[in-house]
């Protein structure tokens, strides 16, 4: 993913519902970057850009642990005399 595609998740994961959107007239290199980021919803305060940066951490985080714990499975399974072809199979 993008910075952008990254922004955009952790922003989603922050709260429900279109909470959020991006400045008509935006400044810096991207439409979708912090500095653009604009609030719909008046119950919700716009996050800082270190709870932010925090959030996209977290799920890029999760996101490698999942990766790691799938290869750690693939890695068991051929350990236990299963073939790349019977691996396909049961896990894709």
């Amino acid at each position: 993913m993008n910075d952008q595609e990254w922004l955009r998740t952790a922003l989603a994961q922050m709260h429900t519902g279109q909470w959020f959107g991006w400045k008509k007239d935006w400044t810096g290199s991207h439409r979708e970057s912090y500095e653009n980021i604009i609030v719909h919803d008046s119950s919700i305060t716009k996050p800082t850009e270190a709870e932010v940066n925090a959030k996209i951490q977290e799920i890029k985080d999760a996101e490698a642990d999942a990766e790691n714990k799938k290869a750690s499975g693939k890695q068991k399974l051929k350990d236990l005399g299963l073939d790349d072809a019977e691996i396909k199979a049961l896990i894709g």
